[in-house]
C-alpha cells in the first residue's frame, strides 16, 4: 500500500475512533503532502513514496526543534504537545539506523570518492544521504561526516 493511501486510512480510523488529536495531526500531514503535489503540478498522479518520506522527515526535524524552542522558552506544556505530534507522524518513516550503522556508510563513501579533507564534505554528505535516504537523521550524517574528515 502507498504511504499516501496508508495516511489516509489512518486518518479515517482516527477520526472514526474519537481520536481528534491523531486525526488533526494526519490531517495536517495529508495537507503538506498535498501542497507539495500541487507545488510539483503532480496532483492528479501524486508523489512516490520516496519524496512523500522526504516531506514527513522534513515534518519531524521541525517538530523537533520547535519542541527545543518551546523546552528553551520554558514552556513544557507547548513541548509535550509536539513530542507528541512527532510521535504520531515518525511512525510513518523508516526505522532509523544506529550512528555506528550510519558511520560505517560514512566511512565507506569516504573510501570510495578517495577524499581525505574537510572540503569534500557536501559531496560525501550528499552520497551518505543519496544512499540511505530517510532512514538516517542528516543532522547526525552531518556530524558523523565532520567527524570523519577533520
Amino acid at each position: 500500500m502507498a504511504l499516501k493511501d496508508q495516511i489516509n486510512d489512518d486518518l479515517k480510523a482516527a477520526l472514526l475512533g474519537g481520536d481528534r488529536f491523531k486525526g488533526e495531526v494526519l490531517r495536517g500531514l495529508k495537507a503538506v503532502i498535498l501542497n507539495e503535489e500541487v507545488a510539483k503540478g503532480k496532483r492528479d498522479e501524486g508523489l512516490d513514496d520516496a519524496v512523500i518520506e522526504q516531506l514527513i522527515a522534513r515534518e519531524v526535524k521541525k517538530r523537533n526543534e520547535s519542541a527545543l524552542i518551546y523546552d528553551d522558552a520554558g514552556r513544557p506544556e507547548l513541548a509535550e504537545n509536539e513530542r507528541k505530534e512527532l510521535k504520531v507522524i515518525s511512525a510513518y518513516l523508516p526505522a532509523q539506523l544506529s550512528e555506528a550503522d550510519i558511520e560505517a556508510v560514512v566511512n565507506k563513501v569516504i573510501v570510495s570518492l578517495g577524499v581525505s579533507d574537510a572540503s569534500a564534505m557536501g559531496q560525501v554528505i550528499g552520497a551518505v544521504k543519496k544512499e540511505l535516504g530517510s532512514s538516517a537523521d542528516g543532522a547526525i550524517v552531518a556530524k558523523l561526516v565532520k567527524n570523519a574528515l577533520n
